[in-house]
């Protein structure tokens, strides 16, 4: 029925997919890949680290002229990740470089914030967990900043590429429930919170109008990318879909129902649940959970684990020491072959979060805790894939705890549904059943999006994911029955709980 692109930006590289519609699937190809790296700047009084915005565009505006060249498109979505933003001025030109995510300049700032609304507070009225690489602590570390003064308007990393390919300012509400600003019940920016802050009104006259996932922005600028045309020979629309990557992940689980638990599985993981209300109590804040906005007025409910950062990391520190590249498949092959549950620790723990020597830093972490350190590099692969299992497992029930549902089935979308070995291992950890795929669930659901925002899929969440389901191959893993099994996993579930309540009381 239809073609159309998705861009699908990620902190360390970038795609544009094309789907096509046909037969009730979505058959999909990879027509553009790029690196996205951030970049040292100097600034008054320091270094910046900072995404080439510019840069990016023009790789998106050659993934999409690619897709164009192969045929009409009939709408575009992008999706990235969240807390980011451009600051444009009058003229809609970026008054400042692109400050990364993991740039430093937000240290220190939430005890700031707190001192202006208690986070209590700020939890109950945004339902966002706090990290120190909010929109909000980000702009207010800004504070005083020339960049800031002479800006006009703020438009979240998604929108602002959504901006320069058809001139039109929005912010859609998936990525703006990232910045510790929106209200996730009436979904729209949180007046109580920009007034209680000292830098409130600045902050408010940035703020662009919000949008829902599925509205169709307006047609590509011809100037920018004059190729991009649908079959009537039209401009291509540009659509907001679910920018935030995850938004457009769950979209592309292919859940039958709604008893279901995802997990978005790359470098890092999104635990969690769909919901129709976010929940803001004050134990789903000491919980570290957040309430993200999803498409079509539901409520991403998760918390944040490690994934696979720090595995890639030491794959990456076994590679400089050796000079030679490490088959992950083999190293997996291995590790299994060890004892499980042998080793357990909190890769969440902070020592874990920064590049940098990790198996020196899983053994500090195991030495502290009293178990045996891991010797070999398939010991402590088994270490951290038993970990992420086992964080799974607390991630899972504890959103089931705070929401009152119960689920029949885990859905792994994201690169990390290829993972034989860690969707058995989560099948376990979990008691449940485990769905493995897509691989691509975020441009799945991206592209869903776009097709349904121009008429070409009608329905809702169920009617996507029956098409999404229909479009790509899907693995299930059972949990094991064994007695001796299970009694083995709950009790490492206990040994990381009582790891993660010793880190608590040690801050």
């Amino acid at each position: 029925m239809g073609r159309y692109a998705a861009v699908d930006l990620g902190a360390g590289s970038g795609r544009v997919i094309v789907g096509e519609l046909t037969e009730g699937c979505l058959l999909t190809c990879e027509v553009h890949r790029f690196r996205n790296d951030p970049v040292p700047l100097p600034e008054a009084g320091g270094v910046r680290l900072c995404w080439k915005a510019t840069e990016l565009f023009a790789q998106v505006r050659a993934g999409l002229s690619k897709a164009a060249a192969q045929g009409p498109l009939e709408a575009i979505g992008i999706d990235t990740w969240g807390v980011d933003y451009g600051l444009l001025d009058v003229d809609g030109v970026l008054t400042a470089p692109v400050v990364s995510y993991r740039d430093r300049r937000t240290a220190g700032v939430p005890s700031r914030v707190f001192e202006q609304i208690d986070p209590a507070v700020l939890y109950a009225r945004t339902g966002t967990q706090v990290q120190e690489f909010n929109t909000v602590f980000q702009l207010l570390s800004s504070t005083g900043s020339r960049a800031l003064a002479r800006a006009d308007r703020l438009l979240l990393l998604p929108d602002l590429l959504a901006y320069w390919l058809s001139g039109v300012a929005r912010t859609e509400v998936t990525n703006a429930s990232t910045t510790g600003l929106l209200d996730p019940v009436g979904r729209q920016w949180s007046d109580e919170v920009l007034d209680a802050l000292d830098q409130g009104p600045a902050i408010r006259r940035l703020l662009t109008p919000l949008s829902e996932p599925g509205t169709v922005l307006g047609p590509v600028l011809p100037r920018i990318l004059p190729e991009a045309a649908t079959a009537s020979g039209a401009p291509t629309p540009v659509v907001t879909v679910g920018s935030h990557d995850t938004a457009s992940a769950v979209v592309g689980v292919p859940a039958g129902g709604d008893a279901f638990a995802f997990i978005s599985s790359g470098t890092w993981s999104l635990v969690g649940l769909e919901l129709s209300e976010p929940i803001l109590t004050e134990a789903s804040r000491a919980d570290n959970f957040t309430n993200e906005l999803g498409v079509d007025g539901t409520v991403r409910y998760l918390r944040n684990v490690s994934g696979m950062w720090t595995l890639n990391h030491c794959i990456a520190q076994w590679q400089d020491e050796t000079g030679q590249l490490q088959d992950l498949t083999a190293l997996l092959a291995e590790a299994f072959e060890e004892p499980p549950l042998a080793r357990i620790v909190d890769l969440n723990d902070d020592t874990l979060l920064d590049p940098g020597p990790m198996t020196e830093r899983i053994n500090a972490l195991l030495e502290f805790t009293g178990q045996p350190a891991a010797r070999t590099r398939a010991q402590v692969v088994r270490t951290i894939m038993d970990s992420l299992a086992l964080a799974y497992r607390a991630a899972v029930r504890a959103a089931c705890r705070h929401s009152g549902r119960t689920v029949d089935v885990v859905h792994v979308v994201g690169g990390g549904s290829r993972n034989i070995r860690l969707c058995r291992a989560t099948a376990d950890a979990t008691g449940l059943p485990v769905v493995a795929g897509p691989a691509e669930g975020t441009a799945l659901g991206n592209l869903l999006v776009c097709a349904r925002a121009v008429g070409d899929l009608s329905g809702g969440l169920d009617r996507l994911r029956a098409v999404g389901a229909a479009s790509c191959a899907l693995t299930r893993y059972e949990p094991t029955h064994c007695p001796e099994a299970l009694a083995a996993w709950r009790a490492a579930s206990q040994t990381l709980e009582s790891l993660t309540q010793g880190k608590a009381n040690r801050s």
